[in-house]
């Protein structure tokens, strides 16, 4: 197993409001995996745990929303991890724009 991709994205929102918008954006966050597709996901709590289908795999991922922070953790099977940093790039970019 990969060490997980883990970004932590900080927010002014309160943790309410960030959930809300981590909810309706679930389908874009899959979306910035090549070729991924979200599968299922589910709240516990205040973490979001969802899946991921990409090129034949399956990511387990999570987001953990806070109060003054979202940390997104995607756990990348090995078949994938050479993607890892280009998947981390683009999460780091593009992930703050599911708060807006």
């Amino acid at each position: 197993m990969t060490e997980p991709i883990v970004v932590e994205i900080p927010h002014k929102l309160g943790q309410a409001e960030a959930r809300s918008r981590v909810d309706r954006g679930i389908g874009k966050l899959a979306g910035m995996i090549p070729g991924g597709a979200a599968v299922d996901h589910a709240w516990a709590g205040d973490v979001l745990n969802f899946t991921v289908a990409a090129m034949g795999q399956r990511i387990a991922s999570r987001i953990d929303v806070r109060a003054d922070r979202v940390i997104a953790t995607v756990d990348l099977p090995p078949f994938l991890a050479l993607f890892a940093d280009r998947i981390r790039a683009k999460l780091t970019k593009e992930a703050p724009r599911l708060l807006e």
